[in-house]
């Protein structure tokens, strides 16, 4: 009886979960639609002169995801950019990071650091490997699943279903290690949506107690550890 009063009580606590973590995104689209929040490069700034940060949300995220991350960044001084033509995030990964390695170019940012959240890091993963990955100096990933999501292969939309496991592209990012160790792989202890976390081997991997996917980006623990891991992956950067 006792086990059953647990497993019941265990059950209700991740609907909870489930249900903040749907209601924050939806404010998040919201904001987005109704709002249209001020774009992250023309936040004001503080000191000035730390590294350039480039947003990079998850499928069928705007940066407005981001924005409690975007607005400690820019508080600190680190001029932060959006990548207008990412739109809903809803390309596959290989497009999705060709578009953010033009808008590099075009800019002309170097010494970047990425800060991703979900599918983000996944694209920003491949930015890293390509050629325009000499601008990147290292990346900040909040709940990416590097290993994929065993919910993926139930999902009615294709864009979802090509987080499985055994997708091929996929795979094949997981393969390539040559930039995991600039990679810093934060993730919630509870993910509704990735059972797998957000754990990457090879890289800087910060669990935090926290529950959810989309609802851990407005808490204070998780913005301030992505503000100390870009500050250490720039410092890397003057070290070298």
């Amino acid at each position: 009886m006792n086990r059953s009063r647990t497993s019941v009580g265990q059950a209700l606590a991740r609907l909870g979960v489930r249900a903040a973590d749907y209601a924050w995104a939806a404010d998040r689209q919201a904001r987005h639609l109704l709002c249209r929040a001020t774009v992250p490069s023309a936040l004001p700034t503080g000191p000035g002169g730390a590294a350039p940060v480039v947003l990079l949300p998850g499928i069928y995220e705007t940066w407005e995801f981001l924005g409690p991350v975007a607005s400690a960044l820019a508080r600190v001084g680190h001029p932060v950019h959006a990548v207008p033509a990412l739109r809903h995030n809803a390309r596959p990964v290989p497009e999705s990071a060709d578009v953010v390695a033009a808008h590099l170019e075009r800019a002309d940012l170097s010494g970047v650091v990425l800060v991703a959240h979900s599918k983000g890091g996944l694209i920003g993963k491949r930015v890293m490997l390509s050629p325009t990955g000499a601008r990147v100096l290292g990346m900040v990933a909040v709940a990416t699943p590097f290993s994929g999501s065993s919910w993926a292969r139930y999902m009615l939309s294709r864009a979802l279903r090509s987080f499985d496991p055994r997708d091929p592209v996929l795979l094949a990012l997981a393969g390539e290690l040559l930039v995991d160790d600039r990679i810093t792989a934060v993730y919630p202890r509870f993910d509704p949506h990735i059972p797998e976390t957000g754990r990457l081997p090879g890289a800087r991997n910060v669990e935090l107690p926290l529950a959810g996917h989309f609802r851990p980006l407005g808490q204070r623990l998780l913005v301030e550890t992505v503000v100390r891991e870009v500050a250490r992956l720039e410092a890397g950067r003057s070290v070298g």
